[in-house]
């Protein structure tokens, strides 16, 4: 979106406040499908932080993600430029992957469509 939904960035904002950690969406991003749970970012790149910890090849780079260089993210009283999710999947025909779901950050320009809830799709 050339001009990102503000309804969007309000839901955004509401859970970067950490008011809740809940809210499920499914966005459309380049044609793929996301859905998932919201999380502020702090606890995103907490969660994310302490999955490359575990690993012994990606532990470096879990310092980039703990330390939560400002970038492009918003101060105080600015909107939000993105969505992090958590228990995310990319569906796919009847496949979520990954199954267990993953951690996702969008950037709220680039989202076309979206919906409350998260979808899921059942082999009936």
């Amino acid at each position: 979106m050339s001009n990102p939904d503000e309804l969007l960035i309000a839901i955004s904002a509401a859970v970067e406040s950490e008011q809740s950690n809940q809210m499920s969406l499914t966005v459309v991003v380049g044609g793929a499908v996301i859905t998932g749970r919201l999380a502020p970012e702090a606890m995103w790149r907490e969660r994310v932080a302490e999955v490359l910890k575990s690993s012994d090849r990606l532990r470096p780079f879990s310092d980039v993600f703990a330390r939560g260089p400002r970038g492009n993210r918003p101060g105080p009283g600015e909107a939000p430029t993105h969505l992090h999710f958590h228990l995310a999947r990319i569906l796919q025909g009847s496949l979520g992957i990954p199954e267990t779901g993953g951690m996702y950050r969008v950037a709220i320009k680039d989202v076309s469509a979206w919906t409350v809830g998260d979808l899921s799709y059942f082999d009936q």
